[in-house]
């Protein structure tokens, strides 16, 4: 088992590894930018270096000042968290590459898997339902033409290098084809460096529905049940809930066993997640994320199982310490992820915390790394916690929900907190009867703009 883990994140997700690694008895690092120095994780390592300026670039994107951090602390393993540099396959083999562990899936399956065209090819190989489309590159207008044609408006065109809604178009008709095509080959290059575009059937009303799957690297896997993401504005999860309320025990099964048997003739190390669009009783692969989720914690409490700790447990070189017939789903959990936003317009608020009161009791969890006093930077994103409520049932669950967010005090900034209010009175998210546009559709309804 690795003695010292350095931490190559910031905010919740740094201070949640670390307590993982605490719990394991392993010393931790935290590196940090200047406008990090006072963040709650840096306070609770065992030891911090500080590795650049605010910008990310100079940072927590600087692979040169984190591999020099890991040495002079003698850290024998790095954990990415998410985000920065967690998906960056070339990282990962500058890690390996100074015999110093990894702590998530290998180089190749990440550059596999951040390829979307390569990515949704090996799915479909593999089992895993995928959403009609061209497979392939498309090369220019005239082929693109004809691919739409053939899989029949309206289309949707994506990055191949994508992610997080950057370099998507939806595309109603033939004539707008070339415009947006042209907008999204122009996003796609700006944010990825990458044009390449592939193209799939527009899906009218799907809900967002992922399977949590883990693997040891030595040809075992596991699904840990899915994650209700559909909750979301401008493709960014607001809300996720697990289990989802549109499957049914069937259906969650099935989709969990072909996800788990993909995992698993891939070879694949670590946790990661394999996302499907569900629309009238079937699944969609989309993408797969190889790395630990935001949402996380809505597993963790339906099953009982710490991720960042079998993550840390797999890097090591450990097989799986459970099988699938070990994995026991209890209750329903639900995670809100509470920004420094203004709730009607989304506009980051940094600034000053000049209260702190967090809820608490049975069933409650709060990731954040916030406290009285505590200044929110504008260079990062506006996450600055996750309240994770779990319950027997789903209505218990948002009944305690409810009164966790009427609790939960963050003064000096502006949250969102009051869209989630808003959202537990609301009938339609009470029935569980919304989509991934339901959201953005019901905006201005919802926070009165």
């Amino acid at each position: 088992m690795f003695e010292k883990i350095l931490i190559a994140n910031r905010g919740e997700i740094a201070l949640r590894i670390h307590r993982a690694c605490h719990e394991m008895g392993i010393k931790t690092v935290a590196i940090h930018s200047t406008a990090d120095a006072e963040a709650m994780h840096v306070r609770l390592a065992d030891e911090s270096v500080c590795i650049g300026p605010p910008s990310p670039k100079l940072s927590y994107l600087n692979i040169p000042a984190i591999i020099s951090a890991a040495e002079i602390t003698d850290a024998d393993a790095i954990h990415p968290g998410y985000g920065f540099l967690s998906e960056n396959a070339r990282f990962a083999e500058i890690v390996e590459a100074h015999n110093i562990a990894f702590i998530g899936p290998t180089p190749e399956h990440i550059r596999l898997m951040g390829d979307k065209i390569a990515a949704k090819t090996s799915m479909k190989e593999l089992g895993v339902p995928v959403v009609p489309g061209y497979d392939g590159a498309l090369e220019d207008i005239d082929k693109a033409r004809a691919i739409a044609a053939e899989i029949g408006y309206p289309v949707l065109v994506k990055a191949a290098a994508g992610g997080g809604g950057r370099g998507m178009q939806v595309i109603p008709d033939a004539e707008r084809l070339p415009e947006l095509l042209s907008q999204a080959r122009a996003e796609a290059m700006h944010a990825f460096g990458d044009d390449r575009m592939y193209m799939e059937k527009y899906l009218g009303q799907p809900r967002h529905i992922e399977v949590q799957v883990f693997g040891d690297g030595q040809g075992h896997a596991v699904h840990l049940g899915e994650r209700d993401c559909s909750l979301q504005r401008r493709h960014q999860k607001v809300l996720e809930e697990a289990p989802s309320p549109a499957l049914n025990a069937a259906q969650r099964a099935d989709i969990g066993a072909k996800a788990a048997r993909a995992v698993s003739d891939l070879n694949y190390r670590g946790a990661g997640t394999i996302e499907f669009l569900y629309e009238d009783g079937e699944f969609f692969f989309i993408e797969m994320n190889t790395r630990l989720q935001v949402e996380h914690p809505v597993t963790e409490a339906i099953t009982g199982i710490d991720l960042v700790r079998e993550q840390i447990r797999v890097a090591s070189g450990a097989p799986l310490s459970f099988a699938q017939a070990d994995v026991e789903f209890t209750g329903h959990a639900v995670e809100c992820r509470i920004n420094a936003e203004n709730h009607r317009t989304f506009s980051p608020t940094p600034g000053r915390v000049t209260d702190y009161h967090p809820p608490g009791g049975l069933g409650v969890r709060v990731d954040s790394g916030l406290y009285d006093g505590y200044s929110v930077p504008p260079y990062y994103d506006s996450l600055i916690a996750k309240l994770v409520v779990h319950g027997r049932t789903r209505n218990e669950c948002l009944m305690r929900l409810r009164r966790c967010l009427e609790e939960y005090v963050i003064g000096g900034i502006s949250t969102t907190i009051p869209l989630h209010m808003a959202l537990v009175d609301d009938q339609a998210f009470i029935d569980g009867a919304y989509d991934i546009h339901w959201l953005e559709q019901n905006l201005d309804r919802l926070v009165g703009g």
